[in-house]
């Protein structure tokens, strides 16, 4: 197995931000690319990687190939990354090399580690409301009412989306509505609302290394969906649970 990237962000800021909610991770390396979805350590969010085949200057692979490595460990590396790098990764007696080239060749090794065999599924799910919009409304709407409470409310309607967040004092309301940005398809005909924690919000928005646009996905009291893509190159998605509360 070797593979090669030229554009580096693409590996270093996907990992980047998985890393914030993921600790180990098991990647399926195939001719289509490389593929991650795992849980966090408390089975509260998902996340669902893909580097595609095309986002790799070099892809030389004899079989179906499965790493499972630590992903912090492999962020560190990536962060010695520079600009003008090309990032090569090679499975050498059984650890995965890590080469990082331009004017000078740096070499990493890093231990292949046991996980569980069983394969991650991905749920199901069945969302009326699709949101799609700058990255950057969402950041900032996440943003402007995390300084009231510790969870967020999201709601939509057939011509806005609204995020907002209440404490035993204090609330806060974002409204984003339906223009030239922003799409709203609300299929339910009707209000929709679900609650979600904060913490690992701001955790997921960090999507916004991989794309300026993202998609929302949500239903009521009913697991959150957060897509960003760059077309044919990677794709990253995250799935949070809701937060149930008695208000």
């Amino acid at each position: 197995m070797k593979l090669t990237l030229t554009d580096n962000r693409l590996l270093k800021d996907s990992i980047t931000v998985i890393s914030d909610l993921v600790t180990e991770g098991q990647f399926k390396i195939t001719k289509k690319g490389m593929e991650l979805v795992a849980m966090d350590p408390a089975n509260v969010a998902m996340v669902i990687f893909k580097l595609h085949a095309s986002a790799f200057s070099e892809l030389d692979l004899d079989e179906p190939t499965t790493i499972a490595i630590n992903i912090g460990n492999l962020k560190q590396v990536l962060r010695r990354v520079k600009p003008e790098d090309s990032i090569t990764l090679e499975l050498v007696d059984d650890r995965l090399k890590v080469e990082l080239r331009s004017k000078t060749k740096r070499e990493y090794k890093l231990p292949l580690i046991e996980m569980e065999e069983r394969e991650q599924r991905i749920p199901d799910l069945d969302f009326p409301v699709i949101i799609r919009t700058q990255a950057s409304v969402l950041n900032d709407a996440v943003e402007d009412v995390e300084i009231i409470a510790e969870s967020v409310a999201f709601w939509a309607d057939s011509k806005s989306f609204e995020v907002r967040a209440r404490s035993d004092l204090s609330t806060a309301n974002v409204t984003i509505d339906k223009d030239a940005e922003t799409e709203i398809i609300n299929e339910s005909k009707g209000e929709v609302l679900a609650k979600y924690s904060i913490e690992y919000l701001k955790r997921m928005i960090a999507g916004s290394k991989i794309s300026s646009q993202v998609t929302i996905q949500f239903n009521n009291d009913y697991p959150l969906k957060l897509e960003y893509s760059t077309p044919e190159k990677v794709d990253i998605s995250f799935i949070l649970a809701p937060r149930v509360e008695n208000d």
